[in-house]
């Protein structure tokens, strides 16, 4: 029996030292696997913060060449004191004159004087929509004044409505226009629609805080060709391309919380979706914004407008994954003053940081997802779109 037992405990001895090795064996390989996974990580960020240098590069190079080619397009107008009575007397003449005085902005975009007295005579119809960047029905839902008029809505933006700071479509915003080109606004006596149309689309002015020219005209090399008016371009073709008017506007996340619908994602954002709520996107969410910021409540501001316009240069948070004076700090003086904090995240910084989440690195997410991370979709964005209940795992 004694000599049984020295037999089984020389066994456990050697399967003892077996294990040891085994376990030791399988710890370093745990180690190099770390090691090997961490390098992974740091040589992913290297390379994805050198595809945000060159997408920078790109989105330059892409408005230049749209600028040079659009100012062969450009018609500089100065609407002085003469001009401004020549239109009033015009618009008198009903029909004929008013189609002369919507000629003479240079803003109405296919057919010729047949094609604009036949609008104008069609009155403050709702139904009817001008060859122009001028959305009808949404113009007179604002001017209840001029329904069931004879009054051309066109012509009274015109005339009228851009000095009051009205603004003519959705996918502009007057009051934004103007901030941004006020000088030469008063300069040239122009409405906001006008300057747009005939000089500051083709200087790559943007007419809306959530249609950024450089980043469309990116998205769309023929507009560099053609030098055509880039909103236009994504009303007519653009959105069915599945292109995007801002980075903050993701149009496949924002598609698949709305109902299919013959109209462009950010018209029915800016009209329907925000106050139903819909995300435009995984970082941004209106409802919680609101429930945030009183002020914007009380304002009636739309959420991601205000955000892009002021919110963010004032350090506010777009959403609960994205906590806007912790990335400024990580930042630091890379920065640039003035720079939205969730479009630089978006747009390459967010392989400059080390950790995006308390606890969670970015070299360890790019580790264990260097898939979604090599098409470019970035930690917080991926966990945002996996549930926002959620907590952060790669």
């Amino acid at each position: 029996m004694a000599a049984d037992n020295v037999d089984l405990v020389g066994k456990l001895e050697v399967l003892a030292r077996r294990y040891g090795a085994a376990r030791g064996a399988f710890q370093r390989a745990e180690v190099d696997e770390a090691l090997s996974r961490t390098r992974l990580g740091v040589a992913l960020a290297d390379a994805l913060r050198a595809r945000a240098d060159v997408e920078r590069e790109a989105r330059e190079i892409a408005l230049t060449g749209y600028r040079v080619t659009a100012a062969r397009f450009m018609r500089p107008r100065r609407r002085n004191r003469v001009a401004r009575l020549i239109d009033r007397g015009l618009d008198m003449l009903r029909s004929c004159g008013r189609a002369l005085v919507i000629a003479r902005s240079g803003v109405w975009e296919t057919g010729g004087l047949r094609a604009m007295a036949a609008y104008a005579r069609r009155g403050a119809d709702p139904a009817v929509q001008p060859a122009a960047l001028f959305d009808q029905a949404w113009y007179l839902k604002g001017r209840p004044d001029l329904a069931g008029s004879r009054a051309s809505p066109l012509v009274h933006y015109l005339l009228h409505g851009g000095a009051e700071g009205a603004s003519p479509h959705p996918l502009f915003d007057s009051e934004f226009y103007a901030g941004h080109s006020a000088a030469e606004l008063a300069a040239g006596g122009l409405t906001p629609l006008e300057h747009f149309i005939r000089v500051g689309a083709a200087q790559g002015r943007d007419p809306h805080p959530l249609f950024s020219i450089e980043h469309y005209v990116r998205q769309a090399p023929d507009l560099i060709a053609s030098g055509s008016d880039p909103v236009t371009h994504y009303l007519q073709t653009g959105w069915r391309r599945g292109l995007s008017p801002h980075p903050l506007f993701a149009a496949d996340f924002y598609g698949a919380q709305a109902p299919a619908a013959d109209i462009a994602p950010l018209v029915h954002y800016l009209t329907t979706g925000a106050a139903a709520g819909l995300k435009p996107h995984p970082l941004f969410d209106p409802d919680w914004y609101r429930g945030q910021y009183q002020d914007v409540v009380d304002g009636g501001f739309e959420p991601l407008s205000h955000y892009v316009a002021s919110g963010g240069a004032e350090g506010r948070h777009p959403s609960p994954w994205f906590d806007a004076a912790r990335y400024i700090t990580l930042r630091g003086g890379d920065l640039a003053p003035g720079r939205n904090p969730l479009v630089d995240y978006l747009q390459g910084g967010a392989w400059s940081i080390g950790e995006p989440w308390p606890g969670k690195t970015t070299t360890a997410f790019l580790a264990s997802a260097s898939d979604l991370a090599v098409s470019g979709m970035t930690p917080l964005e991926h966990w945002a779109r996996r549930g926002e209940l959620q907590t952060p795992s790669a």
